[in-house]
């Protein structure tokens, strides 16, 4: 049988409050230091807790902690990361998303900052996007960069973890499938913040999903079933701020305001009703 965690001060380390402000995604390595026992089964009761409907817990998950494993994912997501900037699919698709300058993201509040970049790239950045955008990455070796970083970050990464749904549950086109993808993201974020409240991070490991031929390898490697679809894989580790970031890196802490974010009574009436009326 097993145990369920005895949450308490001495395994939840800090406040929920607490941990939701410091909550982020981990672009940097992590310790090398196995996430013990304890800590993995903490995450695992603390994502199963998450509301689903019926209680159906729609959700399976793989753990990934052997070395060899580790490692053929990581060739597979620094193939794949080379793959998508060395052909320009990856800024085609996400090119709104990118700030480069400390005034943009400060004005747009959101999207991600690129604040680490090499000192000989720094000129080249406002040809990116240009016609000529991905043959100045090509010749900078770009996407060499990235899909070294990437590789390394995750073989080192002490714990992979593969997010997969029931497709008795999840299918897509039907309510069911909203209603899981909704319990998903209730089950991920009660892991995240349960990790942070660890001294853990997590990262997802998105670009092999951007490559089908790979994302095709990654679903042999770890067996999936056919009565499953896997959603997402999450690199995780214990974080350390001494950690060197990656060589091109980014942020996206900006939010948008509450009076940005709130509509009162219909949308785009940013007015506060008066109490009692």
């Amino acid at each position: 049988m097993v145990q369920k965690p005895a949450f308490g001060p001495r395994q939840i380390q800090m406040e929920l409050k607490e941990a939701i402000q410091r909550r982020r995604t981990t672009n940097r390595a992590f310790l090398k230091k196995p996430v013990s026992e304890e800590h993995i089964r903490e995450l695992i009761y603390a994502a199963n807790r998450a509301p689903s409907h019926f209680n159906s817990q729609p959700w399976d998950f793989i753990l990934i902690q052997d070395r060899e494993m580790r490692n053929k994912i990581g060739d597979i997501a620094a193939d794949s990361m080379k793959q998508l900037i060395g052909k320009g699919d990856f800024f085609k698709r996400y090119q709104k998303y990118f700030r480069f300058g400390k005034k943009e993201i400060e004005n747009d509040k959101s999207g991600i900052h690129v604040d680490r970049i090499p000192a000989p790239l720094r000129p080249f950045i406002s040809k990116v996007f240009g016609p000529t955008g991905i043959k100045v990455m090509n010749s900078l070796k770009v996407p060499s960069i990235l899909g070294r970083d990437q590789g390394k970050i995750v073989r080192e990464s002490p714990l992979l973890l593969a997010f997969m749904l029931k497709k008795s549950e999840y299918r897509p086109g039907e309510k069911s499938g909203i209603y899981s993808l909704i319990s998903m993201g209730a089950a991920l974020e009660n892991l995240w913040l349960t990790a942070t409240s660890l001294g853990m991070g997590i990262q997802f490991v998105s670009t092999p999903m951007e490559v089908p031929q790979n994302w095709q390898k990654i679903l042999k490697l770890l067996a999936v079933p056919d009565s499953h679809e896997l959603m997402a894989i999450y690199r995780l580790g214990y974080t350390s701020e001494s950690i060197k970031r990656p060589t091109i890196d980014w942020v996206s802490d900006q939010r948008r305001e509450f009076e940005d974010l709130v509509s009162f009574e219909f949308f785009g009436n940013r007015s506060r009703p008066q109490a009692g009326k």
